[in-house]
């Protein structure tokens, strides 16, 4: 299943008149972020997908909350999202190993600092969205992505189950 035509003519209305109903109940998004989890999904759908349109960035969204989910991954978002072996360094550091993570920015050794504060504050209410559960889960329970220009070894032994623009998603 592609949401190229659905991404394009529906998802940008739709995306726009939840955002104005959740953030008409305002003073319930306010102190929503108690543990932080709404930083760190904003901060995974900017590095995972903020170059994609809003289905893609929901969608990177919807399978970190999945994995939230799931039994064999821990239990609060900002844990999915810096899940990875770690490494002390020597200042003392705790350091995720680079290249070992389940999101591959946050291993990456490059800046965690979102630098493009539109897309970033689109993202936060994104999450926001997300986190609230207002959001219907299109990718059917995925919980793996992949861009189309690679072929990751658990590929195969998962059933796909959308693709949204140049990224592909499985369960």
């Amino acid at each position: 299943m592609k949401l190229s035509n659905f991404d394009k003519n529906f998802l940008p209305l739709w995306f726009t008149l939840i955002m104005m109903i959740v953030l008409s109940f305002s003073h319930s998004v306010k102190a929503f972020d108690v543990n932080g989890d709404v930083f760190c999904l904003a901060k995974n759908i900017y590095f995972e997908a903020g170059n994609q349109p809003e289905a893609g960035r929901l969608a990177v969204g919807l399978v970190t909350l999945n994995r939230v989910d799931m039994k064999q991954y821990p239990d609060t978002v900002c844990k999915v999202v810096e899940q990875g072996p770690t490494m002390i360094n020597w200042k003392g550091n705790v350091l995720p190993i680079r290249n070992k993570c389940q999101f591959s920015w946050f291993c990456d050794g490059k800046s965690d600092f979102p630098e493009d504060s539109k897309t970033f504050e689109e993202c936060l209410i994104i999450a926001r969205l997300l986190m609230e559960d207002v959001v219907y889960d299109f990718t059917d329970s995925s919980s793996h992505y992949h861009n189309d220009t690679v072929h990751p070894y658990w590929a195969d032994h998962l059933k796909r189950t959308v693709t949204i623009d140049n990224h592909i998603f499985y369960k």
